[in-house]
């Protein structure tokens, strides 16, 4: 088994009263030194005497330095990764060099890919291998694809073998698998020994790994028998075999299985740990509820970022090109597909003309199916995400959907039908309204089941751009649907 010990610089933070509240006292300590340095430098412009070299070293200078860094130094590393996604470049970077080298990694490991990109820029390949030399094969893993490949090779010299090729398997995992999200902190007895044998192998650490919920049960090949929970342990008489109370686990989960398969047995078993196997059914880590976590908060952003046609993360402080690389390509299909609505009202240019509340209505009729079909697609992608949606039984969707559709079109489209016949007074309108209202929310309810299914079926992940095709639709759509029936019987 291997064993982790927490580094005493973070054994030894302190939780603030609220994240926000850290960074308002950081960046209030931030701005004081850097105007106090800045005084300093304006007086060394001069030619150098006694005078200068105590003013650098005043004690209002010095204080603030101390003031900062004893701040830096109480904090918790998710709240420094926190801090420094919050700054603009030019204070990260500074703050970023006040952090005391020991607690490097564990802050690399916290921050968004995004900001973590522009910190390692600016160390160099020494003060990376020492921040990555501190942590876990796992943990480095995680870095690596942001590492520059000299790092990653001085880093794998320098350790021991059996790390170096926990390091290699983890880094021989995508990121959407369950190896990818385990760890080698097991902890393993043998059947045949009682209890007392274990609680004395256990008295042997200094602590137990994170999230330490049950021992695993294995035989000589390593293949998993069984678990013993660490409650019953600790109930349980000293002199009873393992054997007698360890109990199958809950869920065994395979390296390669897809990490979804993980976060769906945690949320519904209530796990905190569970055992991963290899094709051998042996024993080669285990998940933890921290990192399963980590997984579906991810996951969820980078669904959020692509409803919205975002490609990647993107570090709200990144450069102009950055942000423009980043957004660009949505934007110019959102563009097109704008085109080509503005094209279908440019059809209908006469009837518009004829009568101008068509111009003022036709928002409303676009709209609400745009509306609609998000409220649509947003189901289907969740349910999609947990697998409880498939193919096999897209055409049941379909039929619910159109129905609820229809629902909403004859109550919404009726109000809003009334309203324009009291408005325009005009009952022929009012009726137009309502069946265009009806019949965009019938399409809208149509296409948010079909965009997310045939993205599905040609293995893409249906959230990426959804938003922006069912908008597309829906607006050239109720357009199209709402001046033709003017057209036909109106105009």
């Amino acid at each position: 088994m291997s064993k982790t010990l927490e580094h005493d610089d973070v054994a030894r933070t302190e939780a603030p009263a609220s994240v926000q509240e850290a960074l308002a006292r950081v960046t209030g300590l931030l701005r004081q030194h850097r105007l106090v340095e800045g005084l300093v430098r304006e007086q060394l412009e001069e030619p150098p005497t006694a005078a200068h070299a105590e003013l650098a070293q005043s004690a209002v200078y010095r204080k603030s330095d101390a003031a900062l860094q004893q701040e830096l130094d109480r904090l918790h590393p998710a709240d420094i990764a926190y801090i420094l996604e919050a700054l603009p470049r030019d204070e990260r970077l500074y703050i970023w060099d006040r952090v005391r080298a020991a607690r490097d990694g564990d802050i690399l490991l916290e921050v968004s890919d995004a900001v973590r990109e522009s910190l390692i820029d600016s160390m160099n390949t020494d003060e990376l291998v020492a921040a990555t030399e501190t942590l876990e094969a796992d943990e480095i893993a995680e870095l690596a694809p942001d590492l520059p490949q000299e790092v990653m090779d001085d880093v794998l010299q320098s350790l021991p073998v059996e790390e170096r090729e926990q390091l290699r398997a983890a880094m021989s995992f995508d990121d959407d698998m369950v190896g990818a999200l385990m760890d080698f902190e097991d902890i393993t007895v043998r059947p045949d020994v009682t209890l007392e044998v274990v609680l004395r192998y256990l008295r042997r650490f200094d602590e137990l790994p994170s999230q330490t919920d049950q021992v695993f049960v294995v035989d000589r090949e390593e293949r998993l028998l069984g678990v013993l929970p660490i409650t019953t342990l600790i109930v349980s008489d000293p002199e009873t075999l393992v054997e007698a109370i360890m109990q199958q686990p809950v869920v065994k989960l395979h390296q390669h299985e897809k990490a979804d398969v993980a976060a769906s047995a945690f949320e519904r078993y209530d796990l905190v740990s569970a055992p991963v196997l290899d094709t051998n059914d042996r024993l080669v880590g285990r998940v933890t509820v921290d990192e399963v976590l980590d997984f579906v908060r991810e996951s969820g952003e980078e669904d959020l970022l692509a409803q919205a046609g975002l490609r990647e993360e993107e570090d709200i402080f990144a450069s102009v090109w950055a942000s423009f690389r980043n957004r660009w390509a949505w934007l110019a299909v959102n563009l097109v597909t704008a085109f080509l609505a503005s094209r279908v009202i440019g059809v209908f240019e006469g009837s518009i003309e004829k009568l101008v509340a068509l111009a003022a209505l036709m928002p409303i009729v676009a709209g609400i199916g745009g509306n609609s079909g998000n409220q649509t697609i947003t189901m289907i992608v969740r349910a999609a995400a947990l697998g409880q949606v498939t193919i096999a039984n897209a055409r049941q969707l379909v039929r619910k959907e159109i129905t609820v559709s229809l629902v909403n079109g004859v109550v919404w489209g009726g109000v809003m039908g009334l309203v324009a016949t009291v408005l325009y007074k005009a009952v022929a309108l009012g009726l137009v309204m309502v069946f265009a209202m009806t019949l965009n929310l019938m399409l809208a309810a149509l296409m948010g089941v079909f965009i997310p299914m045939a993205m599905l079926k040609a293995g893409r992940d249906p959230a990426v751009g959804s938003s922006v095709l069912i908008t597309a639709v829906t607006d050239s759509g109720g357009f199209f649907i709402f001046l033709g029936l003017a057209t036909l019987f109106l105009v």
